[in-house]
Formats: C-alpha cells, sequence, structure tokens
C-alpha cells in the first residue's frame, strides 16, 4: 500500500535549515496495525503528515497504491486524503455548532454526496461506534471519549482504506483511551489498514509492528510479538 524511499524533509528556519526527517524508506501492507513511537522531536508527526499527504517531502518518493505522491497536484492530494486516507486527531476536530451526525457527514459533503443519501452513511458509522443514541448532540454535549469516537466514524465515511491516528488517546482518560483502543483494533480486524502515532507504550503494545523514531530517523522497525 505505502513504500517510502529515502524521504527527507527539511524546514527553512533563519539563516539555517532544520532537518526533521533523514532518509526514511518503509514500506507498510495492507491490513497492517502500526505505532509510530520516539520521544518528542522525533519527527513522528512530520512523517505521519507526509503519510497523509498533508505535507510534501524535501526528498524522497512516496507511492501510495501505485501512485506517486510526489507528482500530483494540489487538487489530486486533496482527493486522496478526502477519499482513500482517515484521519483521527488528539484534539477531535469536530465543528461545534454541528450534532455528531452532521460532523460525521462533513467528508460526504466534501465528496459531493447528496444530502439524502449522507445520513444513510453516517448513521450506521455512528452505530458502529456505539453512539446510536448521541446522533443529535453537539460536541459540547459529549464526553472525550464520546466526541473521539465522532472522529473515528468521521474518518471512516469515505470507507478509506488507510486510517491514521495521531495521539488518539492523548485526551482521554486511561478507560476512554482504552475503548478507543478496542474500536481501532476491530477496524483493523476488518481490514483497514491503521498507523497510530503514540507516546504510550501499553497502546504500541497491542500493535502488530513497532517504528521507533529517533532524530528524524528509524531506529528499529519490529513486528511484534
Amino acid at each position: 500500500m505505502i513504500k517510502l524511499a529515502n524521504i527527507t524533509k527539511t524546514y527553512r528556519m533563519g539563516a539555517g535549515d532544520i532537518t526533521v526527517l533523514s532518509d526514511i524508506s518503509l514500506n507498510v501492507q495492507g491490513g497492517e496495525l502500526i505505532a509510530i513511537m520516539g520521544p518528542s522531536g522525533s519527527g513522528k508527526s512530520t512523517l505521519m503528515n507526509i503519510i497523509g499527504c498533508l505535507d510534501r517531502p524535501t526528498s524522497g518518493a512516496y507511492n501510495f497504491e501505485n501512485r506517486e505522491i510526489s507528482a500530483m497536484t494540489d487538487d489530486e492530494l486533496a482527493s486522496v486524503r478526502n477519499v482513500k486516507i482517515g484521519f483521527v486527531f488528539q484534539t477531535f476536530n469536530l465543528l461545534p455548532r454541528f450534532s455528531a451526525l452532521k460532523n460525521v457527514e462533513v467528508p460526504l459533503i466534501y465528496s459531493g454526496v447528496p444530502s439524502r443519501l449522507r445520513r444513510d452513511r453516517a448513521a450506521p458509522l455512528l452505530e458502529k461506534v456505539g453512539l446510536g443514541d448521541r446522533m443529535q448532540h453537539k460536541p459540547t454535549e459529549l464526553s472525550g471519549g464520546q466526541q473521539q469516537r465522532v472522529a473515528i466514524a468521521r474518518a471512516l465515511v469515505n470507507n478509506p482504506p488507510l486510517l491514521l491516528a495521531d495521539e488518539p488517546t492523548g485526551n482521554l482518560d486511561s478507560r476512554s483511551g482504552e475503548e478507543i483502543l478496542n474500536i481501532l483494533i476491530r477496524l483493523n480486524q476488518q481490514g483497514v489498514t491503521i498507523i497510530i502515532v503514540t507516546h504510550d507504550k501499553d497502546i504500541a503494545a497491542q500493535c502488530k509492528r513497532i517504528i521507533n523514531l529517533k532524530d528524524g530517523r528509524i531506529i528499529n522497525d519490529q513486528v511484534n510479538g
């Protein structure tokens, strides 16, 4: 599904350059459940942004489902992000004036799905994450764990083959975090490829593969268990 070859990311800072990623080469097969770990500043989020087509590498090649990402236009990248990749963030990123149902429908709006069909696709996903009785609640009327469930449903609404989760349990209590992790594991068992950026060793222990970064480089890539 994913092939990164010699990826480097450098940012211009004042008079000099700062290299955040150095010579990253990585293959991801469909159906994997991967944890990306490393200390703050190791390049985890930058790598996630590149995999998610939110940022472009300074050099190197990124091939996603046999398409070279570096050759795509901004519009093509936007389409890949909307249809092929689901995103789950630590801060949920829900629209406060929208109900849970409307939040899940947002990617369908960008995809041009008619309104009469959006509910038919969004509602079952809220049922799937255990929020069938909370569809009309706004984010302020939901707990942190419930908001993250809405975010997961939103990430899945276009049926993407890849789900990227950046510290998905970072703002949750331990019980809610465990519930969210269990949802992600079940989704992976159903065939969704999932990559999780996390500091939590307990979460990483549940993943099939762990990739450790340090100073912008992969220092360890191991199959778990």
